[in-house]
């Protein structure tokens, strides 16, 4: 697995529990939908992400969106 599939993987793993989280415990979780989003987009514009960095670590190979 490159470091662009375990990225998107993530993020959508974090969507759906988050909307999730909204549905069954509190309505406020919703934030952390808006979190993931806007994260995701300003990702895309600057190239700097939180996971790809973390994923790196941890010795996953770098795909072509986060080299």
């Amino acid at each position: 697995m490159t470091l662009d599939r375990a990225v998107m993987a993530f993020a959508g793993v974090m969507i759906l529990l988050s909307v999730a989280l909204t549905v069954w415990v509190s309505p406020y979780w919703i934030w952390f939908t808006v979190f993931i989003g806007v994260n995701m987009i300003q990702s895309s514009f600057t190239g700097f992400c939180p996971a790809a960095m973390i994923f790196r670590k941890f010795g996953v190979k770098t795909g072509c969106a986060f080299e």
